[in-house]
C-alpha cells in the first residue's frame, strides 16, 4: 500500500544498508515508502582519510546507495563513536516516525560489541515509545508503527536469536550492488569482508529455511512472547 513505510535506523552510515537493505528492496517492490535513517556517518572509521573528509564521502555512499534501495535517507548530526543515550537524540527519532509515520522499524539489537550500536538501540526504543504517545504535543501527531524488529548484523550477534526468515532471492544481487557503494563494503578501508559476510550468511539462513537466499530478523521478547502464545492456542 501507498501509505506503508519501512524505516531502517542504523548507527552508522553503512548499517542501515547491510543489516536492512534486502527488506528495504522487498518492501520497495510491494509499493510501501522507505527511509534510512543514520545516527553518525561513521566518519572515524578510514585508515587514511581525515574524519571530516572520510564522513562527506560517506554521506555521498549513502545517497547512492539510497537511490538504488529506492529509499530516502536522514542523517542525525552526531559522531561517530560518540552517539550519546539521551532526549536529544530520542527526540529526534520520535520526530522522525512521527513524521514519516513507519508501518515497520528495523534497528540494531541491543547485544553487540559497538558502542554505538548499543546507543542506537536503546535510543529507537525509547523514541517509539515517546513517538506513540499523543500527550506529547509534537509538530506532527503521535505516530506507533505497527511492529519493531532487530536485524542482524555481524557486530551485534551477543544473545541475537533470529525469529523470522525472509525470502531475498529475487532482490539479493540488488543489494549487494547497494551496498557496493561503500568504499568500505568494497575494500581497502577494513579487514573484515562485509560483502562475502553477508553472501555467505545469505546462503546459510536460505539453506536452512529452503530458500536461496535468506535474512533473518528478531522480535522483542515481548512480541516473542505473544507469537509463542497464539501458537500455543
Amino acid at each position: 500500500m501507498a501509505d506503508d513505510c519501512i524505516m531502517v535506523i542504523g548507527a552508522h552510515t553503512t548499517d542501515a544498508e547491510v543489516m536492512g537493505g534486502c527488506q528495504v528492496l522487498l518492501h520497495v517492490a510491494a509499493g510501501w515508502r522507505a527511509v534510512l535513517v543514520h545516527c553518525t556517518l561513521g566518519e572515524k572509521g578510514h585508515p587514511r582519510l581525515d574524519p571530516a573528509v572520510y564522513g562527506e564521502q560517506k554521506r555521498r555512499e549513502a545517497e547512492a546507495a539510497a537511490r538504488l534501495l529506492g529509499a530516502s535517507c536522514v542523517f542525525l548530526p552526531y559522531r561517530d563513536g560518540e552517539l550519546p543515550v539521551n532526549e536529544e537524540v530520542q527526540w529526534q527519532i520520535a520526530d522522525l516516525i512521527r513524521l514519516h509515520r513507519p508501518t515497520v522499524v528495523l534497528t540494531h539489537w541491543k547485544g553487540s560489541f559497538h558502542r554505538d550500536h548499543r546507543n542506537t538501540h536503546l535510543n529507537v526504543m525509547e523514541a517509539l515509545y515517546l513517538a506513540g504517545l499523543p500527550a506529547f504535543q509534537r509538530t506532527n501527531p503521535a505516530h506507533a508503527p505497527r511492529a519493531i524488529y532487530f536485524c542482524e548484523n555481524w557486530e551485534d550477534m551477543e544473545e541475537y536469536q533470529p525469529d523470522i526468515v525472509l525470502d531475498v532471492s529475487a532482490v539479493f544481487d540488488q543489494y549487494l550492488e547497494a551496498i557496493r557503494c561503500y568504499e568500505l563494503v568494497r575494500g581497502g578501508i577494513s579487514r573484515f569482508p562485509y560483502a562475502r559476510y553477508y553472501e555467505a550468511l545469505s546462503i546459510v539462513r536460505g539453506a536452512v529455511a529452503g530458500f536461496e537466499r535468506a535474512v533473518t530478523l528478531m522480535l522483542p521478547a515481548r512480541a516473542r512472547l505473544q507469537r509463542r502464545q497464539s501458537l500455543l492456542g
